[in-house]
């Protein structure tokens, strides 16, 4: 019997929210700062999924170890893969992994193993899809097949609560691995692909953007800075603003990882301005790239479809497809004012 659901299988994905929605019909969980991943086991084999719907399954060979002792045969969990050092969990080890060597990965996985922590069961141990059920259906079914399977430190149940109080709790303990809190609906089912139902909150603004080009430094011949793209509605990559705190370290490496993508399209819509009396000819000029490498940053303004001021480079983002870099991450800021009148 072959597992359920079709392979890839996009997550359900939450909305960016200001404020914690409250009722009677939320949930609240920890936003973990690690990979999303969906984990398939069909038998004796185990494929991990990442958001995008590329395979993650080499890069974590103990993770797929760990899945693989569980005793049920069929299950697919959701949640987010993490790779914890002391009391933290460090998103540069997660990065670290995304490297072509099998003999580098496994070395890091024996030096920081890393860990999925479920937050969804969308098959069963019975190999029956739940993804139809609602939320306050498929959370204790999540939580009894924890009890009875989850062994050792591979695989853990995210806490989840219905309290407000400690969500907002959660939300003030952020750092160390906590990213922000999710809040789901109870009466949604698992909407593949969808954000609905789900919102996200953060107490930074962040997105994540398509590097669709760059522009080399005054001197020194490595990259100034990046320049940020955002798709809309009809597929067009628009210009939305620039990052250039980029350390002076890892300058190099950057460079050399943007000129292996020199020659692309850069932006299909909105593109970098021209020339400005504030600016000169070299200042101008900058390199359009394949959309191949999404970046997420740090911003406190978003208006007029673009970032008012620089952004801050928070990381490198392998994880997550160019295409799902939507405006409408910015949308609700976009809006303005006066359309409340």
């Amino acid at each position: 019997m072959s597992l359920p659901l079709p392979r890839p299988f996009p997550p359900m994905e939450a909305d960016p929210a200001d404020e914690i929605p409250t009722g009677p019909d939320w949930q609240y969980e920890p936003k973990w700062d690690g990979f999303r991943c969906l984990a398939f086991r069909d038998g004796d084999v185990v494929e991990l999924q990442s958001k995008s719907g590329q395979p993650l399954t080499r890069y974590f060979p103990e993770l797929s170890s760990s899945l693989a002792a569980l005793k049920p045969k069929q299950f697919v969990l959701d949640g987010e893969i993490v790779v914890p050092i002391g009391n933290d969990l460090s998103f540069d080890e997660l990065l670290m992994r995304i490297h072509p060597a099998e003999s580098r990965v496994k070395k890091l996985a024996r030096e920081h193993p890393s860990m999925l922590i479920a937050f969804d069961l969308l098959v069963d141990d019975r190999g029956h899809s739940l993804v139809d059920e609602p939320l306050r259906a498929r959370r204790p079914k999540l939580e009894q097949f924890a009890d009875r399977v989850f062994e050792g430190d591979g695989v853990w149940l995210s806490p989840a609560t219905c309290n407000l109080s400690e969500a907002k709790k959660w939300l003030r303990s952020m750092g160390g691995g906590l990213d922000g809190i999710i809040a789901k609906r109870l009466d949604v089912p698992y909407r593949s692909g969808e954000r609905t139902g789900m919102e996200k909150i953060k107490n930074l603004r962040s997105a994540d953007c398509v590097v669709g080009g760059f522009r080399y430094a005054a001197k020194g011949g490595y990259v100034g800075s990046l320049l940020l793209g955002l798709y809309d509605e009809d597929g067009l990559l628009h210009h939305v603003g620039f990052t250039s705190s980029i350390q002076a370290r890892e300058r190099e490496e950057v460079t050399r990882k943007l000129e292996s993508a020199n020659g692309g399209s850069g932006f299909t819509g909105r593109a970098p301005g021209g020339p400005s009396r504030w600016s000169n000819k070299r200042s101008t000029e900058w390199e359009a790239l394949e959309p191949r490498f999404v970046v997420e940053v740090q911003y406190d303004h978003f208006t007029g479809g673009r970032f008012r001021h620089g952004t801050k480079l928070l990381r490198w983002r392998p994880d997550k497809a160019p295409e799902q870099c939507l405006m409408k991450q910015v949308e609700r800021e976009s809006r303005s004012p006066l359309n409340l009148l």
